[in-house]
């Protein structure tokens, strides 16, 4: 039992250096809808 708990916690210690270590490179907010997540649109002559 004990090697267990000592897993989880090795491994919740290396998953919190990882996401520190990876700084604002990685975006944990989950999914994007708005128009702010997509690509700006040519700006172009309109018709």
């Amino acid at each position: 039992m004990w090697k267990l708990a000592l897993g989880f916690v090795v491994f919740a210690a290396l998953a919190l250096f990882v996401v520190m270590k990876a700084g604002d490179s990685v975006d944990m907010s989950g999914e994007k809808h708005g128009i702010e997540s997509h690509a700006p649109e040519a700006s172009g002559t309109a018709p």
